[in-house]
């Protein structure tokens, strides 16, 4: 545990979700890896909820209907608000594509007073395609998957993010710094 002294003694540092919501090979997972790094050199204490890990343990078992991925997002919500609320920053990388899902964390995060940071990470489509990390969109392409969030399946940007980060025109180092000067505005870091 991160402790720093004050004057009433030893007081915990504070915890934040910093939800990073994009479009599949949009950069999430890289920018909350750059910015994880970071933040562990500088003593904090750090959990990266990737939505793949979550999916293969946590979410085990559920698809990708509306309601499975709304379940997935409230899951992760849940661990992530309680992890934040005892003084860890949880980095959560994960699609999350409807805004009512995203919502409903955030106001979960509210109700305990635990900070929650929404990124849009607004990649172009295009440029997710052509970076394609898990071959997701060629699949697609192919004929081989339907429901790609933002090809056959929706996606809803925020509508107020925190922050938007256009990864195309930024190294992912460029994006996490934009991320880090977030929590450094709301004195988290």
């Amino acid at each position: 545990m991160t402790t720093t002294a004050g004057p009433a003694g030893p007081t915990r540092a504070r915890g934040a979700t910093i939800w990073l919501t994009g479009l599949p090979s949009a950069g999430k997972t890289t920018i909350a890896q750059v910015l994880g790094d970071r933040l562990r050199a500088e003593g904090r204490r750090v959990e990266i909820l990737d939505g793949d890990e979550v999916r293969r343990f946590l979410s085990a078992g559920l698809g990708f209907s509306r309601e499975d991925r709304n379940t997935n997002v409230q899951r992760i919500g849940l661990v992530s608000e309680v992890l934040a609320r005892n003084g860890v920053l949880s980095l959560v990388p994960v699609i999350a594509p409807y805004a009512d899902s995203r919502e409903a964390v955030r106001e979960r995060h509210a109700a305990s007073g635990t900070p929650y940071i929404e990124v849009h990470v607004a990649t172009p489509v295009e440029v997710c395609g052509e970076r394609d990390v898990k071959g997701l969109y060629a699949r697609q392409a192919a004929g081989r998957l339907t429901g790609l969030t933002g090809v056959d399946d929706p996606y809803e940007p925020p509508a107020d993010p925190a922050l938007t980060l256009p990864t195309q025109e930024q190294t992912p180092a460029e994006s996490a710094d934009a991320v880090y000067s977030v929590l450094a505005e709301r004195g988290l870091v």
